[in-house]
This record gives C-alpha cells, sequence and structure tokens, in this order.
C-alpha cells in the first residue's frame, strides 16, 4: 500500500475542508460519515479519526469509578461544551 509522504499537502476550502489522500483513508478505515476529534498540539492539530477500529482498541482502557458518569452522558455534555464554543 502506497502511504503518503510525510511532505504531501492539502489543500483548505473557503469551508475549512481538506480532502485526505485515498491511501490514508484506507489505511485508517475513514469512510464517508467517520467522525474525528481534533486536538491542539504545540505542532499544530491532530486529527484522529473516530473508527470502529479505534473504538475496539479504546474498549476497556479506562476503568470506571462509583459515580462516574455513563459515557453517553458525558458525550452529550462533551457536545453542548463544542457547540457553545462553536456559538462564540
Amino acid at each position: 500500500m502506497k502511504l503518503v509522504r510525510r511532505s504531501d499537502t492539502v489543500t483548505f476550502t473557503t469551508k475549512g475542508q481538506v480532502v485526505i489522500p485515498l491511501p490514508l483513508r484506507r489505511r485508517f478505515e475513514i469512510e464517508e460519515g467517520t467522525r474525528a476529534t481534533l486536538s491542539v498540539t504545540k505542532n499544530g492539530i491532530l486529527l484522529k479519526p473516530i473508527t470502529p477500529a479505534t473504538i475496539r482498541l479504546a474498549r476497556g482502557i479506562v476503568a470506571k469509578k462509583p459515580g462516574d458518569k455513563a459515557f453517553a452522558e458525558e458525550w452529550a455534555e462533551h457536545k453542548r461544551r463544542e457547540l457553545a464554543l462553536e456559538d462564540k
């Protein structure tokens, strides 16, 4: 499988969209509708696709403590904060 060279570039559209090269989409199982998380790092923006493979790898890593919120509740809270930031 041909991998994208580290120096390959992408172009942002006026909406801030980019096209991930096909070899990377295949390698990371990115399909239409795949969601991703964005993190700000000292080197720039880190984009992590959320795919069935990444969910399988993450399952069971974090043990819940008594009194912790359910994942669905935590996710809903995260989405509310995210929407609030977008509205600013």
